[in-house]
């Protein structure tokens, strides 16, 4: 019998891609480091893998764990390649790049740097909270601005968190987990994609939800909250229910510019109609604070993060997707 969501061994060779080791899983990939044979360079491979449809034969093909999700397995490995062409046509300073993307083993794979720096996600574990303006400033400024290209593009990227955010040096950030993107058109894409508790607002829990940029908005807010108080904010389904999060700008007013904390606040209302609508308008609300000086750079920042590797899975993921 085959084994379920059994790596690839070190030494696979994928191309010219020689497999170091296994680095992360998640819910729909596994993801490892590699040597590039062409390059000398160490790259991060994500491997299309849905853990709960998947399963791996003896030659190292990726086949359906029942004959029932054949039709799943096909349709997401084609969703996955079409995304990953997509995406490598990106180019920003806060997207991971994508180096290449092919099919193999009957699945997809994208290959993209393994860049040195830390997770933001892990960094506010440590520090537990309290992170200052400035370095939410010099993070969620160029998500935003990220974030504004996809949407521009008609994508969206459906699993912003602090653990899908990879800081390089001086807390330049970039935006990982690509995998997870998903076009949208006018009106809205359908719910029912991935859901991170505490990031995703309530219309990704429902099978019918209008999912669109302001899905995005809604997950940004909730990371520079949660780089405030150091928590992970409410589920959205518990807020339907009996709201306890207690707005920042009552919270948090005496610790962080009362503008600062009205923006994430908009940013995580629960009705859609309520927040910025796209990170372009967001960005633009928080460009007009600071030109009206509003006080949202006070004096210090926090220190750069330790170095570290790239990979992550995608539920804290390296780039690339589900």
């Amino acid at each position: 019998m085959a084994a379920q969501r059994e790596s690839l061994p070190p030494g696979t060779l994928l191309g010219p891609y020689r497999l170091l080791k296994t680095i992360a899983k998640g819910g729909f990939s596994l993801i490892y480091l590699a040597d590039d044979e062409d390059t000398g360079e160490e790259v991060v491979i994500k491997e299309y893998m849905p853990k709960r449809i998947a399963q791996r034969d003896r030659d190292g093909r990726v086949m359906p764990l029942e004959p029932r999700f054949g039709e799943n397995l096909y349709q997401g490995r084609k969703l996955f390649f079409q995304e990953a062409a997509a995406l490598a046509t990106l180019k920003h300073p806060s997207i991971v790049r994508v180096l290449d993307f092919f099919l193999a083993n009957d699945t997809g794979y994208l290959v993209m740097p393994n860049e040195r720096g830390r997770n933001l996600g892990a960094y506010i574990q440590e520090r537990r909270g309290g992170l200052s303006t400035t370095f939410i400033l010099d993070v969620f400024v160029p998500i935003l601005d990220a974030l504004s290209l996809l949407h521009r593009r008609s994508m969206v990227h459906l699993d912003v968190k602090p653990g899908n955010i990879h800081l390089r040096h001086g807390n330049r950030p970039i935006l990982l987990d690509l995998g997870a993107v998903h076009r949208f058109a006018r009106g809205g894409a359908r719910g029912g994609q991935v859901i991170t508790a505490g990031y995703s607002p309530l219309e990704q829990y429902q099978r019918h939800g209008r999912i669109g940029p302001w899905t995005d908005v809604y997950a940004v807010g909730a990371s520079i909250r949660a780089c405030m108080d150091g928590r992970t904010p409410p589920p959205t389904p518990e807020r339907q229910k009996e709201d306890t999060l207690v707005p920042a700008a009552v919270d948090l007013k005496t610790r962080y510019p009362m503008a600062l904390c009205e923006l994430v606040d908009w940013s995580m209302s629960m009705e859609i109609d309520q927040r910025p609508q796209d990170a372009g308008e967001l960005r633009a609300a928080l460009g007009q604070r600071l030109a009206e000086g509003s006080g949202l750079s006070p004096a210090r920042s926090a220190p750069a993060p330790e170095s570290e590797g790239l990979g992550r899975p995608d539920s804290g993921g390296p780039p690339g997707g589900r």
